[in-house]
């Protein structure tokens, strides 16, 4: 018996740091959307251990994989004997701020569940998840969502209506390590506000929304990478109701009106700098 699960990328709506805790991380406060790019991931049971195979030579093929790590973690905790192959085939772009690994981790959480008949529900997966990583809770929810401490306090919004995206992943590295390392809190002048946000959520105003989407981490990224905001204005000028990177970057997405505008927009955009994405929220 095989499963195949759509690990779904991650867009973040908003995104607002609001203190360094004393364990390192820091609590945020932040808006997250699934949308329907995304990563298949397919799991097989076998004799023993774990195989991990994927078309994307960059991924490491072992225990330095979250979905690797997924599968280990699942099988001591529910003392499986039996092994499991996976296989990833890569869509999402890597370390783009889109919670790639994160996903495959959460789709190898839950396709496990079902393979090996454990009945889990969602709070206990994501009980599993949040040791992984602290996006993994929210892609094993999905959907509209807050999330507060480090990602793994969530509150499920009024799902937005179904709104197209293109994104764009410009090709420099980005380390979200390096990242909060370089936020000064103290330099942070525009902020989210969120509470206009779920008002806006509520009433299901896109174009609203995406004109009052704020990231508190582009202070950090667009300052090295000047080609992040080069992203944001173009989206704007070819028709986008608002633009914004998402999580640590470097993607940039735009939210646009309709699915013409945003062809449209990717065919004006389109060039050899970037990688290019016309995608819709789920």
């Amino acid at each position: 018996m095989m499963i195949s699960i759509k690990a779904r990328a991650k867009i973040n709506l908003s995104l607002d740091v609001t203190a360094k805790r004393l364990d390192g991380y820091h609590n945020i406060k932040t808006i997250m959307q699934t949308i329907d790019l995304h990563d298949k991931i397919d799991i097989d049971v076998i004799n023993k251990g774990i195989e991990l195979e994927c078309n994307s030579m960059e991924l490491p093929l072992d225990n330095k994989n979250l979905a690797y790590k997924a599968a280990e973690l699942f099988m001591s905790k529910y003392d499986i004997k039996s092994g499991v192959r996976i296989k990833i085939d890569k869509n999402i772009p890597i370390a783009a701020g889109l919670a790639g690994g994160s996903s495959d981790a959460a789709a190898v959480l839950i396709g496990m569940n079902k393979l090996f008949n454990c009945g889990m529900d969602v709070t206990t997966l994501i009980s599993i998840g949040k040791v992984l990583g602290a996006d993994i809770p929210y892609c094993i929810k999905g959907g509209t969502v807050f999330a507060e401490g480090i990602g793994e306090i969530l509150s499920e919004l009024k799902a937005i209506p179904m709104t197209y995206i293109v994104i764009v992943v410009p090709k420099v590295a980005v380390s979200t390590k390096w990242v909060y390392q370089n936020l000064n809190l103290n330099k942070i002048y525009k902020r989210p506000d969120m509470n206009l946000l779920f008002s806006i959520i509520n009433e299901g105003n896109i174009a609203l929304l995406a004109q009052n989407m704020v990231n508190v981490l582009e202070t950090v990224t667009m300052e090295k990478f000047d080609i992040i905001n080069t992203i944001k204005q173009k989206l704007k000028e070819f028709g986008a109701l608002g633009s914004l990177m998402s999580g640590s970057g470097p993607s940039v997405f735009g939210i646009f009106r309709d699915k013409s505008s945003a062809l449209e927009a990717y065919q004006k955009i389109k060039c050899n700098d970037w990688d290019l994405f016309v995608t819709e929220t789920t």
